[in-house]
């Protein structure tokens, strides 16, 4: 993969931070899955934390990852407004989108995810 080990990943949630909005998304995701807006939750975490699968994914990857709630990005990083959830490549100062919300929402299962976000590493230039 052509990262580098100074690049950093910010993965952006479709969901705000924050208990209550944890706990709402939670009972969201369980009582009606299909209505729930941010598929990188969905594919991503169960209904108590991410899964095995993800995380021994994300410990593969040769960069810093950042995990961010929609306001928390939208805090740090005020002249982005990319659709959410994303995926967003940082190195040095220049933050870029690395996968795009089309892309996540298209992705049925996490296998899928993984691929699209391999395809758009190895993308990336050296």
């Amino acid at each position: 993969m052509p990262l580098r080990n100074t690049d950093k990943i910010i993965f952006v949630y479709n969901a705000d931070s924050g208990l209550f909005n944890l706990l709402s998304d939670m009972a969201h995701k369980f009582i009606s899955p299909e209505t729930y807006d941010c598929q990188l939750c969905m594919l991503t975490h169960g209904h108590f934390g991410m899964r095995d699968q993800w995380h021994e994914y994300l410990e593969t990857l040769n960069a810093e990852i950042e995990f961010l709630h929609r306001d928390e990005f939208v805090k740090q990083y005020t002249e982005h407004t990319a659709e959410l959830p994303a995926l967003f490549l940082k190195r040095g100062d220049l933050l870029e989108l690395l996968v795009a919300a089309h892309t996540i929402i298209s992705c049925s299962t996490i296998e899928m995810l993984i691929h699209q976000v391999n395809t758009r590493i190895d993308a990336v230039p050296a």
